[in-house]
């Protein structure tokens, strides 16, 4: 399981039981704990849920909990669609989205269901991750088109070939499932921009509406901004849309070595 960051000299303790009377079909959920207001360890609370009464997500599970067996239990969601991202989170050893990670997917479609934060970031309450830092690293590379010259009366238009460049790029909805799962941004992640923004990088800069193309690839001609990349491959395996941002860092890179020729 990947890790993720823990309060300052602490450690998980383990939590309370909320067993669930009269159910025939149930799962349990342990999920991570952890109120900076209250002064303790984190810990590990184990929910069991009636699956006959839930619906099949591991997201549904959550709002059950929330709803019904523990109102303090805090974490982000909003669309229910895998479209927003405001549920990543690790759920059984892998980060992805709650709405869209199946409860009979977990553990084999047995066994205990753990669920923490994302890896490597700190965390806000429960499941919040702080993504503070993410989003201004996003911001830098200036996520718009960039142009010099005058602007058309209509839109811009493309090509049918210049459109099907950004396929595989626009559909990143940032929720930070990669970035979160790869150990070079765990290990300079102050410095390194990491798989989710190089690949939002990339977007704009194989955009044919965007003029800035030279100024955005200056940007990141730097050691630690694109080259902490080592292909690990974490980043296209968590990709809960199907992405594969270690491409499109490869593609940078190709572009950065073309302009020194």
């Amino acid at each position: 399981m990947a890790e993720f960051t823990l309060p300052k000299n602490s450690k998980i303790q383990p939590g309370r039981k909320f067993p669930a009377t009269g159910a025939k079909r149930t799962r349990t959920f342990k999920v991570y704990r952890w109120n900076p207001d209250d002064g303790r360890n984190p810990s590990t609370d184990s929910y069991e849920v009636d699956l006959d009464k839930c619906g099949p997500m591991v997201l549904d599970a959550l709002i059950k909990i929330k709803n019904e067996i523990d109102p303090t239990l805090t974490f982000r969601r909003s669309c229910r669609e895998g479209i927003c991202g405001s549920c990543a989170m690790n759920i059984d050893g892998t980060n992805t989205l709650a709405c869209t990670k199946a409860i009979e997917d977990c553990g084999k479609g047995s066994g205990d269901v753990p669920i923490y934060p994302l890896p490597h970031m700190p965390v806000v309450k429960d499941l919040v991750p702080d993504l503070t830092h993410f989003y201004a690293q996003y911001a830098s590379i200036k996520p718009w088109i960039r142009t010099q010259s005058p602007a058309p009366t209509r839109e811009r238009l493309q090509s049918p070939g210049d459109r099907k460049q950004l396929d595989g790029l626009y559909e990143c909805i940032l929720c930070a499932c990669c970035s979160t799962s790869c150990p070079s941004y765990w290990w300079n992640g102050e410095r390194y921009l990491g798989p989710a923004i190089l690949l939002q990088a990339y977007r704009w800069i194989v955009d044919s509406r965007d003029e800035d193309t030279g100024a955005r690839l200056d940007d990141l001609e730097d050691p630690f901004k694109l080259y902490r990349c080592h292909t690990i491959m974490n980043c296209a395996r968590t990709c809960p849309k199907g992405l594969n941002p270690a491409k499109a860092i490869a593609e940078i890179k190709k572009l950065m070595l073309a302009r020194r020729v």
